[in-house]
């Protein structure tokens, strides 16, 4: 048996619990229709997340290929140098947007490719498997920003989804049957009251008559 409220078991408390028992349903029907939505969506972009770590796994394979093409091509040493005369990236801004009232990360960044004058090394010192090099690793960073975006937003819509499941396992499992089952103490010592009630007024009853009729 459900665990009861610690209530006095008069009409009043009655009428008040029912109207908690209404309130109670709607909240835990508007909360799972939430968890459902949440995880349709959470799968939605799971599934964009796993495309996006199979492409960036093959674009660092590509990138990391290109770099021992590179090395070989211009040695290690002068590689480095090239590296180093390499102009920085803009930054990364990252706002907030929301999913399913989840507030999540929105990374506002600019594409990282650029052209090979746009890097800041000198032509003369590099060669084209260099630029390809500088190619394959700025398509890297495009896809890993925009992973990072996913799979941080994955992480918040878990959590958000395990909070709300909680909610609803609450409502569904403690709550709502504690108070129906006060609201069936309550009906049966009310009824039991009213018995008493009414046994007691049938004595009163014989009692008077019995003393009129002496």
């Amino acid at each position: 048996m459900a665990e009861l409220l610690n209530v006095k078991p008069t009409r009043m408390e009655l009428l008040n619990l029912k109207r908690r028992i209404q309130l109670a349903k709607k909240g835990h029907k508007l909360l799972k229709d939430k968890q459902d939505a949440l995880i349709m969506e959470f799968f939605t972009i799971y599934d964009e997340a796993l495309e996006l770590r199979r492409e960036l796994n093959l674009k660092m394979e590509e990138a990391f290929e290109s770099l021992q093409l590179a090395e070989i091509d211009v040695g290690t040493l002068r590689l480095k140098e090239i590296s180093l005369s390499v102009k920085p990236n803009k930054e990364v801004k990252i706002r907030k947007r929301n999913v399913m009232g989840v507030p999540v990360p929105l990374i506002e960044a600019e594409s990282f490719k650029r052209s090979a004058g746009e890097r800041g090394y000198a032509f003369v010192s590099s060669s084209a498997k260099v630029d390809l090099v500088a190619e394959k690793f700025e398509e890297v960073l495009d896809l890993a920003v925009r992973l990072a975006e996913v799979e941080e937003t994955l992480k918040r819509l878990a959590k958000e989804i395990e909070t709300t499941k909680r909610r609803v396992n609450a409502l569904e499992y403690i709550i709502i049957p504690r108070m129906e089952a006060t609201v069936k103490f309550i009906k049966q010592r009310l009824d039991e009251m009213e018995r008493e009630n009414f046994f007691r007024l049938k004595r009163v009853k014989a009692l008077i008559e019995s003393r009129s009729g002496g």
